[in-house]
């Protein structure tokens, strides 16, 4: 069953990406998806991260899968050890990823989740429900103070947990394919073959997504998704589901009358809306 927002448990969270953009951009599409998780801190490494979840104790541990020192998939081996070895119970695991995505199906056990950078609001409603379940608060008695959520019985064994993190340390250290240098776009009759970085931002609609440079728009047929793991997401920055937007053609965001960000880009007439999910990404600019 499918609960509203307003209806999740609560719970805690910790976020750890070295990346503080990321972690604010997540923090702010968490209060959307479920207003009632509490964030009881951050961290920017992966030795933070170990220790931070061992003094906070959260919930839920969402951690970035490429961090300086220890990956956020060598960060739960040590907390699951941990766990192993008696100490504190080991966190929900929702791991965070922007280059990944050909070793995600290895997630699709349920005994962790992920989600793709920039986080989606639809796609964290969705982790937010999974966790929901998993995470059920032990029976007590009418009027007695609630007590700390425990993972649900349908967790993996810590074994079986360990077999998938080395599953996973396995697939994320095969190499990756390069990120695409050039897009091929039709226009017209014509198909061009378009350098990235002369590429101002793509939208896609429901059939086609639209590439729009300085000098003109073309079409292509390949949807948001996929671009946002070939492309570098350094350079394109996912600002709503259905938009990524170069980076370094930002030339201003504003807001406007509904709160809402609005980008201008250097030689661009058009202006570019930033959904709430993602207006992380550009706070304290």
């Amino acid at each position: 069953m499918t609960l509203p927002a307003t209806a999740l448990p609560a719970c805690t969270a910790l976020i750890a990406d070295d990346e503080r953009l990321m972690r604010e951009q997540l923090r702010e599409a968490l209060k959307v998806v479920w207003p009632s998780l509490k964030i009881l801190g951050e961290a920017r490494h992966g030795l933070e991260a170990v220790e931070r979840v061992q003094s906070l104790q959260p919930d839920i541990a969402f951690l970035d899968i490429r961090m300086p020192g220890m990956s956020g998939i060598e960060v739960a081996q040590a907390l699951a050890q941990q766990a192993a070895a008696g100490g504190p119970a080991l966190p929900a695991l929702v791991f965070v990823t922007a280059y990944d995505q050909h070793a995600v199906d290895a997630f699709e056990q349920g005994a962790v989740d992920y989600i793709l950078k920039p986080a989606q609001t639809d796609r964290l409603s969705r982790s937010a429900q999974r966790l929901a379940q998993r995470l059920v608060p032990p029976q007590t008695s009418p009027g007695a103070p609630q007590q700390t959520l425990t993972p649900a019985a349908s967790s993996l064994s810590p074994e079986a947990l360990q077999a998938l993190l080395d599953q996973l340390a396995q697939r994320l250290n095969a190499p990756r394919p390069p990120y695409l240098q050039r897009i091929q776009a039709s226009q017209g009759q014509t198909l061009k073959l378009i350098p990235v970085g002369d590429i101002l931002f793509f939208h896609s609609d429901e059939k086609y997504t639209l590439v729009r440079t300085r000098e003109s728009e073309c079409l292509i047929r390949k949807p948001i998704r996929e671009l946002a793991a070939e492309l570098d997401p350094q350079q394109f920055w996912q600002i709503h589901r259905a938009t990524l937007v170069n980076a370094q053609a930002i030339e201003q965001v504003v807001r406007d009358d509904r709160g809402l960000l609005v980008l201008t880009l250097r030689g661009c007439p058009d202006r570019l809306t930033v959904s709430r999910s993602h207006a992380g990404l550009f706070k304290g600019m």
